[in-house]
């Protein structure tokens, strides 16, 4: 089956690897995104959710990955994000057993960031993205590359990545504004340069 959709040259034209209609397989997005979670993530909704740098959830949030109740399996990045965001004896048993958890439990095993009642869900998600945005924005940026390009790569590999894009930071406006910026007492005016 595997030989079959697979070869030398990658997925067979006909075989879907966009996921999702494509929001979630090879993803490079390299702006924070912050998912807000409502009631079920289950499936689809989860594997976009794994695709978010953080997440917060309600309390009667209920996330699983159910796929293969139906003969199915997760199809758009469930298999290879869940078991890298939470201890894979607990992402096996999610996937292999169809288990579904609790906003609680998720928050236990560190899929979910915080648990806030649903007064509070957009305004905690805008509250981060708020906090992200007064950083300067190059270096979230890099942040999140070498973090996310680092999963895939050897320690050493990865703290080379980590020095080189750190090195890139060096010569911007940023990184002069914020030292200056931290030495005055003062809030720093990042232009993103």
């Amino acid at each position: 089956m595997i030989p079959a959709a697979f070869g030398k040259g990658g997925v067979k034209r006909g075989h879907n690897d966009y996921g999702l209609g494509g929001i979630t397989r090879w993803m490079e997005i390299w702006k924070p995104m912050i998912a807000a979670i409502n009631g079920f993530c289950l499936a689809g909704g989860l594997e976009e959710a794994l695709c978010c740098d953080l997440r917060v959830a309600v309390p009667h949030a209920t996330f699983g990955l159910p796929e293969v109740r139906w003969a199915i399996m997760p199809g758009a990045g469930g298999t290879q994000r869940l078991p890298r965001a939470i201890p894979l004896a607990k992402a096996m048993e999610m996937i292999l057993m169809a288990r579904t958890i609790t906003a609680e439990e998720a928050l236990r095993l560190g899929l979910i960031n915080a648990v806030v009642p649903l007064a509070e869900l957009l305004p905690t998600a805008r509250k981060w993205a708020d906090t992200i945005c007064e950083r300067g924005p190059l270096a979230v940026r890099a942040a999140k590359e070498a973090v996310i390009r680092g999963l895939t790569l050897p320690l050493g590999d990865g703290l080379r990545l980590e020095a080189f894009l750190s090195g890139t930071l060096r010569g911007t406006e940023d990184a002069v504004e914020g030292p200056k910026a931290f030495a005055e007492k003062r809030k720093p005016d990042f232009k993103a340069r």
